[in-house]
């Protein structure tokens, strides 16, 4: 039996794109939220979840971070994946005649200077894929979809133009989930992201974060988010390089123990080699 891989959106959404980049022998199956990707790897119908969690030029992906800590769920992998935007429309459809251009609100803000340049008005959509699948079935020339290739290959639309995004080098990282554990060493280049709350005392991120600089462990992203929609009580979620077992990040993490009231570890991961 195939394994499966969930994503969230339509069949031809960036993420159905990652998929089949990262697990090309995995079925990828579309979930309609993040928090379904969750569910159906908790579960047992999907053996894993691809879930986006940064774009080079948009930023971080919203809620993803606040989901992670308590979905049950580990991350086993990262994907890096280029994203290429594409203006798709309707068979026999010119350029000129496109006078909207759907997608989801992170795309229509990664390809502005093509459509201020073209003159076409932005429409946000629930997601690239089901933009796409809208302008198929609303059969009007002159909407567009911003959308991967995929998506107009599944949905019988023209590729007006291709890789229409503002950054050469726009890319998504992308985060592999999975309902069980792996803390083995499977690559000499190791990743471990983890989540903590800080003790109310005096200076205690600043402390906390001593171990890693005097350990030598680099620190690859540290992001805080309010818990609970509270100003008072912030939640860090932090990537370093290295395996927990290493004696530099072992040090570094019961350094940070110590000023922390709360510390899971997400995952322990190899780094994906497009990793800058």
């Amino acid at each position: 039996m195939t394994a499966k891989i969930a994503f969230q959106g339509e069949p031809g959404a960036y993420s159905h794109q990652a998929c089949r980049t990262a697990r090309p022998n995995h079925e990828a199956v579309p979930c309609r939220t993040f928090e379904d990707v969750f569910a159906a790897v908790h579960d047992g119908v999907c053996e894993l979840g691809m879930l986006p969690v940064e774009n080079s030029t948009y930023g971080r992906v919203a809620d993803i971070h606040r989901l992670l800590p308590e979905s049950g769920l580990h991350i086993i992998d990262e994907a890096f994946v280029r994203v290429h935007i594409n203006l798709l429309a309707l068979p026999g459809t010119h350029l000129n005649q496109i006078k909207s251009a759907m997608s989801h609100t992170v795309l229509l803000g990664q390809c502005r200077d093509f459509l201020r340049t073209h003159n076409i008005h932005a429409v946000t959509g629930a997601d690239t894929a089901g933009s796409a699948l809208h302008v198929a079935q609303e059969r009007d020339a002159s909407l567009g979809a911003l959308a991967s290739e995929l998506a107009g290959e599944i949905y019988g639309l023209d590729v007006l133009a291709r890789h229409i995004e503002d950054h050469d080098k726009n890319t998504t990282r992308f985060l592999i989930m999975a309902r069980d554990e792996d803390l083995t060493r499977r690559a000499e280049r190791m990743m471990t992201s983890f989540v903590f709350e800080v003790r109310n005392i005096p200076a205690a991120l600043y402390k906390g974060m001593g171990g890693f600089a005097t350990n030598g462990v680099n620190m690859t992203k540290l992001e805080s988010y309010m818990l609970d929609g509270s100003f008072t009580a912030t939640q860090f979620y932090a990537d370093i390089e290295g395996h927990p077992d290493d004696r530099a990040v072992r040090l570094a993490l019961e350094e940070l123990d110590y000023f922390t009231s709360h510390l899971k570890i997400l995952g322990v991961y190899p780094a994906d080699p497009q990793r800058p």
